[in-house]
């Protein structure tokens, strides 16, 4: 016995087979992923303005357009830090990470596993789904990750986040998935079909991959919600960034899905009128002439239950699911239709241009002029010029927040309105949304209007 303590002790077992039992899959994954992941650092040039006593405090017009011609100090500059991470998905510099990691940013740099840098162009990004893409310029493939597939998860499986949380560069937490599907309202923004997981998502993680146990990027970590709750992290399924990323890199922005309906709540009593006993679903008020609706077969009176696997309670869970698609995707429907239960795929397009005017007066009881010239004034710096409003629908929101025939529209959400064009590309940015940020100018005024908009 004493003989065996003593060899025992003098002979200890390999420290290799010692690793080797050591080194499960969690180690094994975070080993061959993690040079695919980056730490992502931005600056932002914020203004903020150092004096109340400026003749034009508070007035956004005079504040965008005027604030140079007054006194020296009117705002002061200073640069805002901010960390994230993101992960490649393609061996010539592409990175998905999170919209929000680099929104408003001056400067992006990216740093590799062994410390190299580099600045990052922005090459596109979605609002809607907090996603973007980066691009850096290296001389040589770069490493990239095994992509998974997010609808094949499981309740209660076991994954890995790695990130940059508060600085600490590729920090490893596991966990397992505690949910699927949720549903997020952040600030104005509703998130659909994100992935609930307990694994530690801190500032700083958001953008960086959410791995299953065999080392493949089953979704983009995104630390959007619940700021110092415990246990609660949550992830964009990489199937649904999939669907985008091909927009994001030709684009610069996802196309959004244009399917040509008007929809009307479903009431108790037209539910009834029409024999139908569920829940949920809007109902089909119109499908528009020539519209991928139309043509895929949709009609009037239908009841919309689910888009693909997601229940339809209301109108605006309609146009928030359908803000989860492309325009060149085929987009299932489930409906009810005179005692049936039936699915049609609908080709969703591009939202018409052409139709851009009528669109904007339906949604915001706006009739703007066309190819009138917008401004009688030059402005300094070539600021937008702005497009005129002829007519506005009398107890429209609009009307009840007093906009008038003669303002002149500047901007609408984030697009400045300097010619027809600029007008038509900002309705296709707003038919599918719940509100929109209109900057007015009237005589030597502007001020912003949040406008709900009617979507039927």
């Amino acid at each position: 016995m004493v003989f065996l303590f003593l060899f025992l002790f003098l002979y200890p077992f390999p420290t290799t087979h010692a690793s080797s039992l050591r080194e499960d899959a969690v180690v094994k994954a975070v080993r061959e992923t993690s040079p695919a992941v980056v730490n992502i650092s931005t600056e932002q040039v914020v203004e903020r303005k150092a004096s109340p006593l400026s003749p034009f405090f508070n007035d956004p017009y005079f504040d965008k357009f005027f604030k140079d011609f007054f006194e020296p100090g009117y705002e002061k500059k200073y640069t805002q830090k901010s960390l994230g991470s993101g992960v490649i998905f393609e061996k010539r510099g592409y990175i998905l990470t999170n919209w929000h990691v680099v929104e408003k940013a001056s400067q992006i740099k990216v740093i590799l596993i062994n410390e190299e840098i580099f600045n990052a162009k922005l090459i596109g990004s979605s609002p809607e789904l907090d996603l973007a893409v980066l691009k850096i310029e290296a001389q040589r493939d770069l490493p990239t990750i095994k992509i998974g597939d997010s609808d094949r998860l499981m309740i209660g499986e076991k994954v890995i986040a790695i990130g940059n949380p508060f600085g600490l560069s590729h920090t490893v937490t596991t966990g397992v998935i505690s949910a699927q599907k949720r549903s997020l309202r952040v600030g104005e923004n509703v998130y659909l079909d994100f992935i609930q997981t307990d694994a530690s998502i801190n500032p700083g993680n958001s953008g960086g991959p959410l791995l299953n146990i065999d080392g493949e990027l089953i979704g983009i970590n995104s630390a959007i919600y619940g700021e110092g709750a415990q246990g609660i992290g949550f992830a964009i399924p990489i199937n649904k960034a999939k669907r985008v990323v091909d927009d994001l890199i030709t684009y610069g922005e996802v196309n959004p899905a244009w399917v040509g309906i008007k929809l009307q709540t479903l009431s108790p009593e037209m539910a009834n009128y029409l024999g139908y006993t569920g829940e949920n679903g809007v109902l089909v008020k119109e499908t528009e002439p020539g519209s991928p609706a139309e043509k895929g077969g949709i009609e009037k009176t239908d009841i919309i239950i689910k888009i693909e696997n997601e229940q339809v309670k209301t109108k605006p869970d309609f146009w928030a699911i359908l803000r989860q698609y492309t325009s060149n995707e085929s987009i299932p429907f489930t409906l009810f239709r005179k005692g049936t239960i039936i699915t049609l795929a609908i080709k969703a397009e591009k939202f018409p241009l052409a139709r851009a005017e009528e669109y904007f007066f339906n949604l915001l009881g706006i009739q703007v002029r066309k190819g009138e010239p917008t401004q009688t004034k030059p402005r300094v710096n070539a600021e937008p010029t702005g497009i005129a409003i002829a007519k506005v629908r009398d107890r429209s929101q609009a009307y009840n927040l007093g906009i008038k025939p003669g303002d002149l529209i500047l901007q609408i959400n984030e697009t400045s309105i300097n010619s027809f064009p600029d007008f038509q590309k900002s309705v296709a940015s707003i038919f599918q949304k719940d509100t929109a940020l209109l900057l007015i100018q009237r005589g030597f005024r502007g001020y912003y209007l949040t406008i709900p908009l009617e979507n039927e």
